[in-house]
């Protein structure tokens, strides 16, 4: 299965289908669609990871990130078909408080077939660079840290290594 961000939007919320792993490399093309997606004004998003083989940390942060600025503004994001290894990795980390899991009322419940059939590639307009990446890794981090005092822990040398390499990027370019 090839990697891919699938999408459409749809009447109140947009639908993102994440195909192979949820990893660093796919979350910054899910940052623009929801981004771009946001400035149109949408504030329901679901996160399809049926056909996703699981996600890293990085992937996970911006899912709680995103979680977090759309629900400042009444907003949601919710997980369909999760499967048993991707829901037991977001529960492990706590985002289960963040993101709603296979909401029982969700608007979309009995037409995911349907939606997944008008699903478009997402092609993100730009590939992020190296120092676009490594903050986009610390953001993402920073969010998981911030869930839990367990995840501060679980993540603080992380966090040390692209803090540093975010500083030593910052003194190269002065």
């Amino acid at each position: 299965m090839e990697n891919g961000i699938y999408f459409g939007a749809f009447d109140g919320f947009t639908w993102i289908r994440c195909e192979g792993k949820g990893s660093f490399m796919q979350s910054p093309a899910l940052k623009d669609c929801t981004q771009a997606r946001q400035e149109d004004g949408e504030t329901l998003f679901v996160i399809d990871l049926q056909a996703c083989t699981g996600m890293d940390s990085t992937f996970m942060g911006f899912l709680a990130g995103l979680a977090a600025r759309v629900g400042r503004v009444g907003g949601q994001v919710q997980i369909a078909a999760p499967g048993e290894r991707n829901r037991q990795s977001l529960e492990d980390l706590g985002l289960d408080c963040l993101l709603h899991i296979s909401p029982p009322e969700a608007v979309w419940r009995g037409h995911a077939d349907e939606i997944r059939s008008k699903l478009e590639p997402y092609s993100s307009k730009r590939l992020p660079g190296v120092k676009e990446r490594a903050k986009h890794v610390l953001e993402a981090h920073r969010t998981l840290a911030s869930t839990s005092e367990e995840n501060a822990e679980r993540f603080a040398g992380v966090l040390e290594v692209f803090e540093k390499q975010a500083s030593d990027d910052s003194e190269a370019e002065s």
